[in-house]
């Protein structure tokens, strides 16, 4: 044989022995590596991590939680250049190998053998969806053999297309971004079929270093790769040198896109998140539950509007309180780096812009803001701060950062962030569920949630709870007080304790409905006195309150224990839906993704009827601070009494502390002012039929609210701007009254019964239990009813 054809044998050999060896090594590797691979069958019904959204009752958007952003997405509904961009950029060969492309696993040994370094890896995108899915991203040669084992058998069991959707919702694209979807909406605020060629280059380039050639933080290294992407795109034939030469010249423009809520209403969405947590865990933000909560996106627009005008007022009743910061005088001359400052800044409570003072004369400012631009204010849009007597330059500067708020008139004005805060909740008097929650003025500055977490003296906003169980006990809206000095003396006090009336006047002799529509503090006391503080303080119970939060004195009446505005408010849905107890609840759906339901509240609100078996009955809806979740309504007032306040506190605002807001013109509310000692909270619980809802005022710390600034003044005005804003081309919803309220005339001097043809007499409905056979006097000593007006009467004690 010649030595030619020797040679060739002898290579062919060679050729062969090899081949089996790799066949045989490869083989080996199989069995060594395949028991220990996961099972590729789990793809099929994979679960893309999605986040936790919380929406209002009319299905609008409030919150979003997630450790990834993430938007699941069909290949169907994927551009096809989407698609080509990526199979350019990362595979050019996807459709065409089984998993493992050979020519890039040749080239990534080449270049391992030519530079020493694992720079290229070879990766398919079956192998990097193997590698996401399975596998960490540690650069070892074993972590490669399990990956190429794992993309074959990908490849033989599923579609291309398949394969094709897990990994373009799988990878990670920098920013907390993973999947294109998330990616398109971060990067550019965009939906996938909006996006532009050169946008979809730039996504599909991101997946080598999402860090490094990210568009928001490195636009040139974006450029480079985006540009890179095209050109592969055009010597593919994807697309055409005029498309390409397009999509190069377009500059590199992206900024971070959060998901925009449609509605503000932070507190209730963390306090779904809590809920949420402490139901399953940190799986609660993967899962993809879509929690539908009980607020109305109108209402709670409403209370977030009522509370910041509310706070505004009082905190500019009480001073400028001066910039917030200055900055250095380098930063004035460049628009860019002092644009760049005020958007660290941020706005405060959507409304409260920061500017930079550029100018200050006699006459005005000229200020700087970011994303509004430059804007002089006149000496009106800064007189309420202006310190009498003094000119604009006397305390602001240029370099000066202050606040600017929109005006109705399309205007600016110097405005400031309040040191003051406060809250508002509303709730459906018909089965408790909570309408609208703010807990201050802004989330993001301070997510202390007061309107269910701040513990507070009510003072006289209390009063009604004992009024209600007064009447259950019999006596009657038109029952005497006495209202005169008295001395309250208790050991557990260690002191004398002298109550006064707010006004620091008496008037003798009043009624019931007099002493509270005047918040009359003596006649308050005594009406306690008369029907027992041990009895009262155990049916308090009975509003669902805590009763270890009140003192079992006669402190008690003045509402000197403590609770939330939502404790509260939820005791004035009793007097609003004719005497039951509601617990006030916020979560009325929750499914997953795919719309499995796992709770629904059990309530026409939530569950038309026939309302049978609803979903996770068996769950603890929760926060730290206690449930809220929807229970039964539990009878606690006789619906004549609770109709009976209703009117009583309708009182308040005809005739009463609460008289301002007779400017709503409604007829068909009640309400209650309330103020502790030295003026550190102030309040306003109020209510018709189909609307119960609070107002209250105050600082974290405790500390004064200031002079004359009762409920009346500083928390009534919030409460009605929210129900005005509510209840706007409403009709009035007054609550009904129960048929088994009998009309009867009484003396309005000694509250006994007298005939319908008395003129002396007053219509008074009562429950037949209530009707009088004389004088409802409550027991006093003789010399009280003389004391009307006296500020020297002799004090009553009562020990």
């Amino acid at each position: 044989m010649p030595l030619p054809v020797r040679i060739i044998l002898a290579l062919l050999s060679l050729a062969i022995g090899a081949g089996m060896a790799a066949v045989a090594v490869f083989l080996g590797l199989y069995l060594y590596y395949a028991p220990g691979l996961p099972a590729v069958d789990s793809l099929r019904d994979v679960r893309l991590q999605t986040p936790l959204q919380v929406f209002t009752h009319d299905q609008r958007l409030i919150g979003e939680f997630a450790e990834q952003r993430r938007e699941p997405t069909p290949i169907s509904e994927m551009p096809t250049q989407l698609l080509q961009a990526f199979v350019a950029a990362e595979d050019e060969r996807f459709f065409r190998h089984r998993g493992v492309d050979p020519v890039g696993l040749l080239r990534a040994g080449i270049n391992l053998f030519s530079t020493g370094e694992r720079t290229q890896g070879g990766s398919t995108i079956t192998m990097q969806l193997a590698r996401n899915f399975f596998l960490t991203r540690e650069r070892t040669y074993e972590r490669k053999i399990r990956e190429i084992f794992l993309a074959l058998q990908i490849e033989r069991e599923l579609s291309k297309d398949q394969i094709l959707e897990l990994y373009l919702n799988k990878i990670y694209l920098g920013q907390r971004a993973y999947g294109v979807s998330a990616a398109a909406r971060v990067y550019f605020g965009r939906n996938l079929d909006e996006l532009e060629l050169d946008q979809m280059a730039i996504l599909a380039a991101l997946p080598k270093a999402p860090s490094t050639t990210n568009p928001v933080t490195s636009p040139e290294r974006a450029q480079n790769r985006r540009n890179y992407v095209l050109r592969r795109m055009l010597e593919l034939g994807l697309i055409s040198p005029e498309e390409h030469a397009s999509a190069v010249a377009r500059p590199v423009l992206s900024r971070l896109h959060v998901s925009p809520t449609e509605v503000d209403a932070h507190w209730v969405a963390e306090a779904a998140r809590q809920i949420m947590v402490n139901l399953w865990g940190e799986e609660a933000y993967v899962r993809g539950l879509r929690v539908f909560t009980t607020i109305d996106a109108a209402a709670q627009e409403a209370a977030n509007a009522a509370l910041r005008d509310g706070l505004l007022e009082y905190d500019q009743r009480h001073g400028y309180r001066g910039p917030e910061l200055s900055l250095d005088e380098t930063v004035l001359g460049d628009p860019e780096t002092r644009r760049g400052a005020l958007t660290a800044i941020g706005v405060s409570g959507r409304m409260l812009f920061p500017a930079l003072v550029l100018e200050a004369d006699e006459s005005g400012i000229v200020v700087d803001t970011a994303g509004v631009g430059e804007r002089r204010l006149e000496n009106d849009d800064l007189a309420w701060a202006r310190p009498a007597g003094t000119r604009v330059s006397d305390w602001l500067k240029p370099g000066d950062v202050v606040r600017i708020q929109p005006t109705a008139e399309g205007g600016w004005r110097l405005s400031q962030v309040p040191a003051v805060t406060g809250a508002m909740i509303a709730q459906a008097p018909e089965d408790g569920a909570i309408l609208a929650l703010a807990g201050g003025f802004d989330f993001f500055e301070n997510r202390f949630d007061r309107a269910l977490q701040a513990e507070r003296q009510p003072g006289s906003a209390f009063k009604p709870l004992i009024y209600s169980l007064a009447l259950q006990n019999g006596m009657t809206p038109a029952s005497t007080l006495v209202d005169a000095p008295l001395v309250f003396s208790d050991p557990a006090l260690g002191a004398e304790w002298r109550p006064e009336n707010y006004s620091r006047s008496f008037r003798g002799a009043t009624t019931m409905r007099e002493a509270l529509a005047n918040s009359r503090n003596l006649a308050s006391i005594r009406l306690l006195n008369s029907i027992g503080v041990n009895q009262t303080h155990d049916n308090l119970g009975r509003f669902g309150l805590n009763l270890a939060q009140h003192p079992r004195n006669l402190s008690m009446a003045l509402g000197t224990g403590t609770l939330t505005p939502v404790e509260l408010n939820n005791a004035y849905v009793v007097f609003a839906n004719g005497g039951r107890l509601t617990t006030p609840w916020l979560i009325g759906r929750i499914e997953e993704v795919d719309g499995t339901l796992l709770y629904q509240a059990p309530t026409a609100r939530t569950c038309p009827e026939p309302c049978t078996s609803p979903a996770g009955q068996n769950l603890q809806l929760a926060t730290a601070r206690g449930p809220l979740q929807y229970a039964d309504p539990v009878p606690t007032l006789e619906p004549g009494v609770a109709w009976q306040m209703s009117q009583m506190l309708g009182g308040v605002i005809r005739s009463g502390t609460g008289r301002r807001a007779m400017e709503l013109g409604r007829a068909d509310l009640g309400g209650k002012t309330g103020t502790t000692n030295s003026y550190r909270d102030a309040w306003f619980a109020g209510f018709n039929a189909e609307l119960a809802a609070t107002a209250w005022i105050g600082f974290d710390d405790n500390r004064e609210l200031g002079s004359r600034e009762a409920g009346g003044r500083a928390a009534l005005p919030i409460w009605m701007g929210f129900m005005q804003r509510v209840l706007a081309g409403r009709p009035e919803a007054p609550v009904p009254r129960p048929e088994d309220l009998v009309e009867v005339a009484l003396l309005p001097d000694t509250g006994e019964r007298t005939t319908a043809d008395d003129p002396r007499g007053r219509s008074e409905w009562l429950l037949p239990e209530q009707i009088p056979e004389r004088s409802a006097l409550v027991p006093a000593d003789p010399e009280d009813g003389a004391a009307g007006g006296r500020s020297d009467a002799q004090p009553e004690f009562i020990f």
